[in-house]
Order: C-alpha cells, then sequence, then structure tokens
C-alpha cells in the first residue's frame, strides 16, 4: 500500500547535492580541520542545562573521541552502530567518510580506540553499517565499494593503546560485488537477511530492497530483489506478531521510499514477535523547505498506524521544542531515541500512542545538542551535527555520532 507523504517529494539526488552544498560549506568554514574541536577529559554531567559548551537535559556527557582520535585523515563522521561480545563486552563501529572505526564501551563508560577498516574504494559521505552476530555489514556510496563483512571478534584481542589498521582483504570475512554503491543498510537478523537499499543502477534493483541471505557471512548470497516501489532510503523488516492477524508469522519490510511508505511482504519462515502498531517516520527536507506541519522548522514526526497493513493511516504528528532537521530514530521500550541533525539526540517517550494516535501526548523527556554553533539562533534546519545514534547497549550508554566532531558516550538520567 503506498501512502503519499504531506510534504513534496523530492530525489535522492536532490537530496545529495542538498547536502553536500551544506558539507562543503562547513569544510570552508574549518568546521573537519585538525585539532578544531578539544579532546574531552572527563565526564561532564548535565547539570543547570549544559553539560560544558554542550546543552542538555537529562543527559550526562560521559565520554568523547574525535574523528582524528580515531585515525580519519578526513575527521568526518556519518553513521554508527553497536555490538556486543558474548563476554557483554561493549562496542562501536563508527563511520567515517574514509573509513569505520573501531571503539570499546568500558564499565564507567569511557571510549577506547581499538583500530580501523579503511573504505573499500574511494572516501563518501554516505557509510552506514549493521550489525548480525559478531559480524558487521558496511556498504557505501563510494563507487564500486559493495558489503564489506567484517568478524567483530577481532577486536577482542586488542591491546588498548595499540590500534590496528585492518587490511581492506585479508582482515575482511567476506566482501561482496554484487552490487556498487548503496545508501543504507538494513538488517533483520532473527532472519540472517541483510537488505542493501538505495543501490546504483548497474545491480538493477532500481535502488529498492537488495535481499542478501548471510546465514554464512563469509558467502552473502543474493535471494532477491524487489524494484516495484522504486529507490529505497531507509527499510525496517520484521517477522509480524502485529494486530492484523492476516500477516501473522510474514517477514514484512516497511520501505521509506522517495515519495511513498510501503509496506511489501517479503516472508517466508517464523521469527521473533513484535506487536507494532504504529510507525514514526521523517522527512528530511520538510524542515529546511517550511512545509506542511514543519512550516515552522521545528522537528517534525509523523505517526502511521498500522493497524491494517493495506490500509495504513497517518494520524497525527510529534513536534520538537528545537529547530532542526530530522535524520535517523530508533525506538527503545516506549522511548524513541532521535538524532535530529543540528539539536542532536532527541530523547521522547511515545508511550502514550497506545491511548491517543494523533501524538498529542507524546513528550520530550531529555536531549543532548552536539552542536553549539547554532545555538544562538535557536537552532536552524540544517545538514549540520548530529547523524545517527545506537541506544540497545544494556549499560544503558548511548553512542551519538557528530558529522564534525566525533563520537559521543552520553547517558540518560530520566
Amino acid at each position: 500500500m503506498a501512502l503519499a507523504g504531506h510534504a513534496t517529494a523530492e530525489s535522492m539526488s536532490v537530496l545529495k547535492e542538498l547536502k553536500l552544498n551544506a558539507w562543503s560549506h562547513l569544510a570552508e568554514s574549518g568546521a573537519y580541520d585538525l585539532n578544531r574541536y578539544q579532546a574531552l577529559e572527563a565526564t561532564t554531567p548535565c547539570v543547570n542545562g549544559k553539560a560544558g559548551e554542550y546543552q542538555c537535559n537529562k543527559v550526562d556527557l560521559v565520554a568523547f573521541l574525535r574523528h582524528q582520535d580515531m585515525g580519519s585523515s578526513t575527521r568526518k563522521g556519518n553513521d554508527v552502530w553497536g555490538w556486543t561480545s558474548s563476554t557483554g563486552r561493549e562496542f562501536g563501529a563508527v563511520g567515517q567518510t574514509d573509513g569505520t572505526a573501531f571503539v570499546e564501551i568500558l564499565s564507567d563508560g569511557s571510549l577506547v580506540y581499538l583500530g580501523r577498516l579503511p573504505t573499500q574504494t574511494s572516501s563518501s559521505s554516505w557509510r552506514d553499517m549493521k550489525v548480525i552476530g559478531d559480524y558487521v555489514y558496511i556498504g557505501s556510496e563510494a563507487s564500486n565499494h559493495g558489503l564489506q563483512v567484517f568478524d567483530l571478534k577481532k577486536l577482542l584481542t586488542i591491546t588498548p593503546g595499540s590500534p590496528k589498521t585492518f587490511s581492506i582483504s585479508s582482515d575482511l570475512t567476506a566482501r561482496y560485488s554484487g552490487f556498487g554503491n548503496s545508501h543504507n543498510i538494513v538488517a533483520h537478523a532473527e532472519k540472517n537477511m541483510i537488505y542493501a537499499v538505495g543501490t546504483g543502477t548497474s545491480a538493477g534493483c532500481r535502488g529498492g530492497l537488495f535481499m542478501l541471505d548471510v546465514s554464512n557471512p563469509a558467502s552473502p548470497t543474493k535471494v532477491g530483489c524487489l524494484s516495484a516501489g522504486g529507490y529505497v532510503h531507509d527499510a525496517q523488516c520484521v517477522v509480524y506478531r502485529g494486530p492484523d492477524s492476516r500477516y501473522t508469522g510474514r517477514e514484512i519490510c516497511f520501505n521509506y521510499n522517495e515519495d511513498t511508505l510501503d509496506i511489501v511482504d517479503v516472508t517466508s519462515k517464523d521469527g521473533l514477535p513484535n506487536d507494532m502498531r504504529f510507525l514514526l517516520l521523517d522527512d528530511e527536507l520538510d524542515e529546511q523547505n517550511k512545509k506542511g506541519p514543519a512550516a515552522n522548522q521545528r522537528t517534525t514526526t509523523y505517526v502511521v498506524d498500522i493497524t491494517s497493513l493495506t490500509k495504513p493511516i497517518f494520524t497525527g504528528t510529534y513536534q520538537s521544542p528545537a529547530k532542526a532537521i530530522d535524520h535517523n530514530q530508533y525506538v527503545v521500550n516506549g522511548f524513541s531515541y532521535q538524532a535530529n541533525y543540528g539539536s542532536g539526540l532527541r530523547i521522547v517517550d511515545v508511550r502514550s500512542l497506545k491511548t491517543d494516535p494523533t501524538g498529542a501526548g507524546l513528550r520530550e523527556v531529555g536531549f543532548f545538542d552536539c552542536h553549539p554553533a547554532d545555538d544562538s539562533v535557536g537552532g536552524t534546519a540544517e545538514f549540520v551535527g548530529t547523524w545517527s545514534v545506537y541506544p540497545y547497549f544494556k549499560s544503558g550508554y548511548i553512542l551519538l555520532n557528530s558529522i564534525e566532531r566525533g563520537i559521543f558516550v552520553l547517558k540518560y538520567t530520566g
């Protein structure tokens, strides 16, 4: 079921151009210069609305490493994901334009830089990674990059203080080259499936769901392609256990496309349960273009009731107190952890949707703004600051990756 959005749709090529122009201006202003940002000496609690130079509310700054501290020569970040070892150690895979850096989050929240895996071909502003089991799967918009498959257990024996630069040939478990560039990597862990989305024309999938079975990480196998909806920007795939009993046990993907939300059945086997009734989705251009509910440029999240998978309904919106463009968000135990570019991490209590689908009961319960440069003007709808957040560690530590600065370890105290 395709559902038209509130704002005028733009192609991904338009969005890319806008972002590249914004990041070019940042570079000209010195935002990625060596030693532009100070290293963090110690944990900085959020007191009276500030943690050092950063605005905050109920979110402490526990640790920070600059991109230059993690071996990046471009000193520019993008996505982030996490991994927990079988013994409970917590690690981060930090996306950068020239590769992926690996860090360990110690029990006190401090960070140790362990090493990096360089880009497979050239540098790119877009690099995305997801973890299934003990392996991280890394894609990029870099030409001919393909999918890097890296065994994270290699991190377990690295001596702190002696970071390693891994080989893009001998240290990879596999490199899948059935597609070259990709915009995003989507993981469905319980099915051992990786979906590459936004792949280039040479992949022959119109940028749709490019499906890989990674049951054997050493040999990713293409098992299909869903191109009917065209270019997919991002997606979420689940084994469905929601209210629409017609699809119980089916593998359902929610595709966030250029101009539609597409809900598709990509089935097959049973998996773990879930009780999804609502989707929270964003539009990266509505705030900047002052369109629809986002005309005031405050970050706008749209609520979609998916009680019926074949008849999804927009039921309302939520607006952040801050002006900023939205990007990635992940819901954990009734809280949405939103990575909203210039306004940073925003933690939103979404539990009221169970009784009020309009979004009127949603409320912000904490935040950490990693981009102080626009604080004096009350925030801006620009592609600056935060790229993504990882909120799934059992320790409660949260990873936030900044485009200009580096990786933050945060702790929500609410």
